[in-house]
């Protein structure tokens, strides 16, 4: 193949290759100038060049419509030179309300129906931009977004809109490129607006957090989606299928007939040729039971009829339906879009992210643009304010002088007034030389002032910056969001496990080699004080029960562990255990490092924003962190307190508020102080001091004082005591504190203490594996050094109290004189 270049010389040209860029070349302009939408605004340049099209005439939701053959002779003449029925078309589409979730165009007259009726020619149809179209284009004019020439370089058109809510979640979008192609479904503007606000408070979101905030695609049309695997799997991927079906109720027909009545079918089912379909099925013999069909839609909805024969059953007549007919769809999700002008498929935490950068961008720079006019405002009416207080000298000087520019001059040099500030004062009228109009430029000055500080003050503030942006998605939630159409379902084939378990109060222990069982609570009913317990495990000789609590099924648990990680579990998802058996190691359940022990188990429902963890090691550092943190944990879990080398975590505890705290050690030592006298920090710091340790002492418990009137002592040998608040004060943190137990050989040394009151039951288990279950009105009440009395008979030397918790008597149980 020969070629001519622009040297007008002929050269040779391999033809394999000549296609290959061409190819390559009209596949790009296919990708980027048609076919994909922007990620930012969502919208592709058709789409892009309509709304700005209408914005140019005028055409607001204010003011009547206009031919929508004017609109798209704007569009092709200045900005989309590929003909009129494409323009046409794409307009169509962003004024149907069943095609479009939140339309952008308000259209009168036809412009087709669900039934797939073509619209009328453009020059019949009017058309303007809707409210919430005009939320695209806010602020275009303050510089917010680039500008680019169009085809003949005699225009200028945006390259991206302002997009002030996520549009390309909102209305999706879809597409077939060279080959490639988007499928992105449309969600509630309700849901996306909450979603994008809270990847702004916490950017570390993960997916499964947003999918609770966004529950799954919202369609026009409404219908309802079969199970959740398909949503979660295009969140987390870009790409999935969900599963769609019509709205259809059975309903009783005279003479003890039935009728199916269908009120909301699946996106992009056309319904003429669904009900078109459903007749051939019928007339194929291939749908028994169907004595009619017709349509009854009107303008207040949907409604097709489908009447049952007498002797046919409408269940199965209505399965048949959704088998063989669209009244159940598939749709495909590809979110595919593009990012800086490369095609990248996204998850849903990437398209909120993309957007939220954008709309950082955008405010910013309209910030910029209104703080650069405040200011040269503001510099204008310092200088009128100068001239009317100077103003006889002003008069004399303009009187004076042949030309402006030596007026100019003579203003520079009396005045120090710039070359604007004359001119301004040169145009300015007599009659704007009154006192009142002094007063006016001074209130106005006055409120420049106080508008650059603010604008300034979001331009050096992230935090601010956030908040701005999150009121603006409000305020347009606000105004348009509406409540979901589509509903999400449970697929027959898909079980939620979670909602086959019962939600039950269970307890759970973990022996100190790591062995993790849950059972019912009930299973330990009340015994006297001195009782000898029931066995609560089975455990190795050299193994015993460090931990136990109380929660259920369906909770959240919080693992912390010695190596200062934590890690995530529902109730249910620990193992199932017998009274007696030694339960299941938790090394098979989490992945635990090496040495690496769980030290505390927390339950955690619903965390506020402003909660907080509170940590303790055993060396008495304390740290106080954002409970957040905690939400996104990964299977591997994630750091929660940095540690010295012979450190490690022996509690955790989740506040709401300010409390005090009491933090005790095994020589029976106390000190409390309020969570306010600890900072907060982040995950990986590592704390300051809580308490001053004597040599070879250690922190055995961290508490919250709340509502509880005693703090009960439990010593390693069986002894315990409740010794009332009242005697224990605030402190200083980091101080030595005070005793709170005689320490004693007899007594051994403390092992745990609780904040209790009477009616609460506390739970007791020995090395041996003994559990006690005891009512703290039982315990005796005692000073602050002394050694308490007996609360279990240990069977030998050999066996001691490991471990106590506090139950707070929620099920009804029944107490045993006799030991068991």
């Amino acid at each position: 193949m020969i070629e001519i270049n622009n040297d007008n010389n002929i050269i040779n040209v391999d033809l394999e290759d000549k296609m290959k860029d061409a190819y390559l070349d009209y596949s790009m302009s296919v990708i980027v100038s048609r076919a994909l939408p922007d990620v930012r605004d969502g919208l592709k340049p058709v789409h892009r060049r309509i709304l700005y099209g209408m914005d140019g005439l005028g055409l607001d939701p204010s003011k009547p419509t206009r031919k929508s053959a004017r609109v798209v002779g704007e569009v092709m003449g200045k900005y989309h030179p590929h003909g009129d029925s494409a323009i046409y078309d794409a307009l169509v589409r962003l004024a149907q309300d069943f095609s479009t979730r939140y339309p952008l165009a308000q259209g009168q007259g036809n412009f087709g129906s669900i039934d797939g009726d073509d619209p009328a020619a453009m020059r019949y149809t009017e058309v303007k931009m809707s409210k919430i179209a005009k939320e695209m284009l806010r602020d275009i004019n303050k510089d917010t977004v680039d500008f680019m020439p169009n085809f003949d370089e005699e225009e200028k058109e945006p390259i991206v809109l302002p997009s002030r809510f996520p549009n390309l979640l909102v209305n999706g979008s879809n597409g077939i490129a060279v080959g490639m192609a988007t499928n992105m479904a449309p969600h509630n503007l309700n849901e996306a607006i909450d979603a994008s606000i809270a990847y702004m408070k916490n950017p570390e979101i993960n997916i499964q957090e947003l999918n609770k905030i966004i529950k799954g695609p919202d369609f026009p049309t409404g219908a309802k989606i079969l199970g959740k695997s398909g949503i979660k799997e295009a969140y987390e991927t870009g790409r999935g299928k969900v599963k769609l079906r019509g709205i259809a109720e059975i309903e009783p027909f005279k003479k003890n007939r039935e009728r199916i009545i269908v009120s909301e079918i699946p996106y992009q089912v056309n319904k003429a040729r669904l009900i078109e379909k459903i007749a051939d099925l019928v007339k194929d013999k291939r749908i028994d039971g169907i004595s009619d069909i017709r349509d009854e839609s009107d303008r207040k909805g949907m409604r097709i009829v489908i009447e049952i024969k007498r002797d046919a059953n409408a269940n199965i007549v209505l399965n048949n339906l959704y088998k063989y007919t669209q009244l159940e769809t598939t749709f495909g999700i590809i979110n595919l879009a593009l990012v800086d002008g490369v095609p990248k498929i996204l998850n849903l935490k990437e398209l909120i992210k993309y957007y939220i950068d954008h709309q950082k961008d955008v405010v910013i720079r309209r910030t910029e643009f209104d703080l650069a006019r405040a200011n040269a405002r503001k510099h204008i009416v310092e200088g009128l304010i100068i001239a009317i207080d100077n103003i006889d000298e002003i008069i004399k000087i303009i009187r004076s002088s042949y030309d402006d520019e030596q007026i100019k001059g003579i203003f520079l040099e009396r005045f120090g007034l710039t070359d604007l500030q004359s001119q301004a004062i040169l145009d300015m009228r007599l009659k704007r030389l009154s006192g009142l109009e002094i007063e006016k430029l001074n209130a106005e000055n006055k409120e420049l002032e106080e508008t650059i500080s603010y604008l300034r003050s979001i331009l050096d503030s992230e935090e601010k910056l956030i908040e701005l942006i999150e009121d603006e998605l409000n305020e347009i939630k606000e105004k348009y969001g509406d409540k979901r159409r589509t509903k999400i379902v449970a697929d027959e084939g898909e079980i939620d496990i979670e909602e086959l378990i019962e939600k039950e109060d269970i307890l759970i222990t973990l022996t100190n080699d790591g062995y993790i069982k849950r059972l019912p609570v009930d299973t330990y009913k009340v015994q006297n004080r001195g009782g000898k317990g029931i066995s609560a495990a089975n455990t190795k000789e050299d193994d015993f029960i460090k931990r136990i609590m109380t929660t259920n099924t369906h909770e959240d648990l919080l693992f912390f562990t010695s190596f200062g990680r934590v890690y995530s579990l529902k109730g249910y998802q620990i193992p199932e255990g017998s009274r007696t058996s030694r339960g299941q190691a938790i090394i098979n359940i989490l992945s635990l490092n090496t040495g690496e022990k769980i030290t505390e188990i927390m339950s955690l429902s619903e965390l506020n924003e402003d909660d907080q963890i509170v940590l303790q090691t055993k060396n008495g550092k304390i740290k106080k962190t954002d409970a957040i943190n905690f939400t996104s944990i990964q299977r591997n879990g994630i750091i929660a307190i940095g540690l010295e080398e012979d450190d490690k975590l022996i509690s955790a505890r989740h506040i709401e508020k300010e409390e005090e705290l009491i933090i005790s050690t095994k020589d029976g030592m106390t000190i409390q102080f309020n969570t306010e006298d600890v900072r907060s920090m982040g995950r990986q710091a590592r704390g300051v001091r809580a308490i001053k340790l004597s040599d070879n002492d250690e922190v055995v418990a961290m508490n919250i004082r709340g509502d509880e009137t005693y703090l009960l002592v439990v010593t390693e040998n069986g002894f315990g005591k409740k010794t009332s608040f009242s005697n224990f004060n605030n402190q200083n943190r980091g101080g030595k504190g005070i005793r709170c137990h005689k320490v004693t050989e007899k007594t051994g040394c403390v092992v745990d203490t609780l904040p209790v009151d009477l009616d609460d039951d506390v739970l007791m288990v020995s090395l041996n594996g003994d559990m006690i279950r005891i009512k703290a009105k039982d315990i005796s009440t005692t000073g602050r050094n002394t050694m308490g009395v007996t609360l279990k008979n240990l069977k030998d030397e050999t066996d001691k109290i490991v471990s106590v918790a506090k139950y707070d008597g929620t099920i009804e149980v029944e107490a045993e004189e006799e030991n068991v």
